[in-house]
């Protein structure tokens, strides 16, 4: 199995910075891709960036030139730097982690697996 497990969230003024963390454990052999993704109540979960094992990146359009995601191969993590935060930034952050671990009998599998959220909050 493999857990991921976000952490950073909180509340921000309007202009601040937050910088989110990632982590991926478990029986990993290889991460393909990981991403940052948020939902609120009033809409459906949408991709805020992504990364590759490579380093190639996308962002959603609201958050270009402000969001910075980045990764660590070798400990399984992604970051995201939140800069100028406004509040149509609210929303709970969730990070995906997609890539092929091994199963019981020692076979390898894909697989995709999301954290349980980070609300972060951007209020004066």
């Amino acid at each position: 199995q493999v857990q991921v497990v976000e952490s950073g969230g909180g509340l921000v003024q309007p202009g601040g910075s937050l910088r989110l963390s990632c982590a991926a454990s478990g029986t990993i052999f290889r991460i393909y891709a990981m991403g940052w993704y948020r939902q609120t109540p009033e809409k459906q979960r949408e991709l805020v960036a992504h990364i590759t094992t490579g380093g190639s990146t996308t962002y959603a359009d609201s958050v270009k030139g402000r969001f910075t995601i980045s990764r660590d191969n070798a400990k399984n993590t992604v970051y995201l730097q939140m800069n100028s935060l406004k509040p149509e930034d609210t929303a709970v952050y969730y990070c995906n982690a997609a890539g092929s671990n091994y199963d019981s009998g020692g076979g390898l599998k894909a697989f995709g697996s999301w954290g349980q959220g980070t609300q972060v909050t951007v209020s004066s």
